[in-house]
C-alpha cells in the first residue's frame, strides 16, 4: 500500500471516528446548553440564559421526590445485585456442573429482553402473585426494587465474571497449599485482583437502575414516582428548560461517578 493511500485511509478514519464521537456527544451538550435558556417556552436561538429552571426544578416535589426514590432504588438494587452476582460469578466460572451455560443465559436475559416486555412481564407475574396469596407487590417500593435488581444482576456477573476469568486459579491453589483458609484467599489475593470488575459492576449496575423507565412504568404506585418518570408526566404538559436541568443533572452525576470510579479502578481493565 502506497503512503499516499495509507494516509487517506487514516485520515478518512479520524473523520469517521470524530463523527460518532460528535453523533454522540452533541446531543448531550445541546441538553446542557438549553438548560440555561431564559426562553419561558423552548425555542431557538435563546433569549438570555438563567439558572431559575434549576431552581424550579428543585422545587418541583415531582422531580424532588422522584430523585430520591430512584436514588434509594438504585442503591438497594445495587447492593441486592452485589451479594446475588458475587457468588452467582463464582460459580459459572469455577463451577463445573450441569446446564451452566443455560444459568448464565438465564441469568444474562434482562440485559438482551426489551425493558417493555420485562415490566410487562413482572407486573403480571406480581398480580397473579397478589391474586394467589393476597400479598400486593405491584405497585409497592418491594416490587419496584425486585425489578431494579433484576435491571442491576446481569451487569454485576458479566463484570465481575469477567474479572474472575482473569484471576490465575494456581495462586489460589498455591496459598491453600501454604495454609491460607478459604476466607483468606478471597479476601487477600482474589478480591484485590477483582475488585475493578466489583467496582465497575456496581457503577453500571447503579446507573443502569437509576435511568431505567420502561420496567418502572409498570410497576410505580400513585404515590411513588422515579424520576425517570416525572419527566415524561411534566413532558405532557409543559415544554420548558427545566427538563434540560434535571437531565443535566443526571448527566454530571453519571460523569462524576465514571471519573471517580475510573480514578479508583481502570474501568479498561474491567471490560
Amino acid at each position: 500500500m502506497r503512503a499516499g493511500q495509507s494516509r487517506s485511509i487514516r485520515i478518512g478514519y479520524t473523520a469517521f471516528s470524530m463523527a460518532v464521537i460528535g453523533f454522540i456527544v452533541l446531543p448531550l451538550i445541546f441538553i446542557v446548553w438549553m438548560s440555561f435558556y431564559s426562553n419561558k417556552i423552548l425555542s431557538f436561538p435563546p433569549e438570555g440564559y438563567t439558572l431559575d429552571w434549576y431552581r424550579r426544578a428543585w422545587a418541583l416535589s415531582d422531580f424532588r421526590n422522584g430523585f430520591f426514590l430512584s436514588l434509594r432504588t438504585s442503591l438497594i438494587a445495587t447492593v441486592v445485585a452485589l451479594c446475588l452476582g458475587l457468588p452467582a460469578s463464582f460459580a459459572l466460572v469455577r463451577g463445573r456442573f450441569w446446564g451452566r451455560e443455560t444459568v448464565s443465559t438465564v441469568l444474562m436475559s434482562p440485559m438482551v429482553v426489551p425493558g417493555i416486555v420485562g415490566g410487562s412481564a413482572l407486573f403480571v407475574f406480581f398480580l397473579e402473585v397478589e391474586f394467589l396469596t393476597g400479598w400486593r407487590v405491584a405497585g409497592t417500593s418491594l416490587g419496584l426494587i425486585v425489578a431494579h435488581s433484576l435491571i442491576a444482576l446481569p451487569w454485576m456477573i458479566r463484570l465481575v465474571t469477567t474479572s474472575l476469568i482473569s484471576v490465575n486459579p494456581s495462586i489460589e491453589e498455591a496459598a491453600r497449599s501454604l495454609g491460607a483458609a478459604p476466607l483468606t484467599v478471597f479476601f487477600r489475593i482474589t478480591l484485590p485482583v477483582i475488585k475493578p470488575g466489583l467496582i465497575a459492576g456496581s457503577l453500571f449496575a447503579f446507573i443502569n437502575s437509576f435511568i431505567d423507565l420502561e420496567k418502572s412504568i409498570f410497576l410505580v404506585g400513585p404515590d411513588s414516582t422515579t424520576l425517570q418518570i416525572a419527566l415524561i408526566n411534566y413532558l405532557e404538559w409543559n415544554f420548558d428548560s427545566t427538563i434540560g436541568a434535571v437531565a443535566t443533572v443526571q448527566i454530571a452525576l453519571i460523569t462524576v461517578l465514571l471519573l471517580i470510579t475510573d480514578r479508583y479502578a481502570k474501568l479498561s481493565r474491567a471490560f
